[in-house]
């Protein structure tokens, strides 16, 4: 990365705050890409045998994998890499979005707006029961990723509200792999990404703690 391509003391505010607005802008432009391009394969008879099955587990896996891009960010800080925090907010509510058209699809496009199948899907398979548990953890998250929620909620209410993502991440790599069923390496692979995010969190919390109790 060249000098000009970073923030510096220097730089006047208003052009950084314009920088970082271009930049979150471009982010969403080509977040939501791939769903706009899976729309068209589907709308063009492009997706295979069994269409509605790929369009859904397409839209699936990107909240999932936005979901994990939401995770890195502080991992990847903490370790030196490219400071993405201004933009968290940005891959998160990619994610919600994914997570929406994913569930609006099986809802709408899937079955029909039969919601009395719908109801016996979600009691009686355990993937699509916790499909719908991410789904209702993402809610309030997206609700309240704007500044007016966070001076609402405050600070600190705010930020444990949004550590429920890491359940929500968990709830979708799980969906994940018991969709697939057949047990291939992918969604395994995305679960034990998830489960190494988290274990990333939890270990300097222990830390802390251990801290606290050594100067207590």
């Amino acid at each position: 990365m060249t000098d000009a391509a970073q923030p510096t003391a220097a730089a006047p505010p208003r052009r950084l705050a314009s920088r970082w607005n271009y930049v979150r802008t471009a982010i969403y432009w080509l977040g939501i890409l791939p769903a706009v391009w899976t729309f068209y394969l589907g709308v063009t008879d492009q997706l295979g045998t069994d269409p509605m099955k790929v369009l859904e587990r397409t839209l699936g896996l990107w909240a999932l994998r936005f979901l994990i891009v939401t995770l890195a960010v502080t991992p990847l800080r903490r370790l030196g890499g490219p400071n993405l925090l201004r933009y968290r907010r940005a891959f998160g509510l990619l994610a919600f979005s994914y997570a929406f058209l994913h569930l609006t699809t099986y809802i709408a496009l899937d079955q029909g707006f039969d919601w009395g199948a719908i109801l016996r899907d979600i009691l009686k398979r355990p993937y699509i029961t916790i499909g719908m548990a991410a789904f209702a953890v993402l809610v309030p998250l997206a609700i309240t990723s704007n500044n007016a929620m966070i001076r609402r909620l405050g600070g600190e209410a705010w930020a444990r509200l949004h550590k429920w993502v890491y359940a929500a991440a968990g709830l979708a790599a799980i969906h994940f792999v018991l969709v697939v069923k057949s047990w291939p390496a992918e969604p395994l692979i995305y679960a034990a990404i998830v489960a190494g995010l988290l274990a990333f969190r939890l270990v300097p919390q222990r830390r802390k703690q251990r801290a606290r109790r050594a100067t207590a």
